[in-house]
């Protein structure tokens, strides 16, 4: 893999691997690259969760893994619509927001169990609060703001990976080696 099979690679000098399953990104374009780099290693069935305050860059995230998938739409976050699907990829992604839901009865009626055993990934903004519902083998996904500011007033994110289960845990590798390849001189 070369750093032009990455969308928002040439943000990747913005990007740093602090270590494995942990990754410090300085700008929204360096966030996409990061998601980029997991976009390129999902597979059908793989549950991931982000958590992390509004704003933390879930949702850049997750635009990045969408145009790695091959979907050049742009990716907004499905707050009031609950569920977004990216499917002129090489398979669908399911992009859930459950800000809004209060109860773990709501995931049914919102469809995201259906998804999970359809022919694309999930990737769930606001899991967290939901997760032992969600399943056992899943990657969930930390943003986090760090101290500081950039020279446009941003700080720097933290994303942290955590692996839950064997699919999982083969996932966080091959997201962790693509990051790696992207970021080699």
């Amino acid at each position: 893999m070369s750093a032009a099979d990455v969308p928002g690679a040439d943000a990747a000098g913005l990007l740093e691997r602090v270590d494995r399953g942990r990754y410090r990104s300085r700008s929204p374009e360096a966030t996409a690259a990061l998601g980029g780099c997991l976009g390129g290693v999902l597979r059908a069935g793989d549950l991931v969760i982000l958590s992390g305050d509004l704003g933390a860059g879930k949702t850049r995230f997750t635009g990045g893994v969408s145009a790695a998938l091959g979907d050049v739409r742009p990716v907004t976050s499905p707050t009031f619509t609950i569920m977004a699907v990216h499917d002129s990829g090489r398979m669908p992604l399911y992009h859930f927001d459950l800000y809004r839901l209060d109860d773990p009865e709501q995931l049914d009626d919102v469809g995201i169990f259906d998804a999970l055993e359809g022919e694309g990934a999930c990737l769930v903004e606001w899991g967290e609060r939901f997760a032992d519902e969600l399943g056992d083998d899943r990657l969930d996904l930390a943003f986090r703001r760090e101290e500081g500011r950039d020279a446009d007033g941003e700080p720097a994110r933290l994303v942290v990976a955590t692996a839950l289960g064997a699919r999982s845990a083969h996932l966080l590798d091959d997201f962790d080696a693509r990051v790696r390849a992207l970021l080699a001189p």
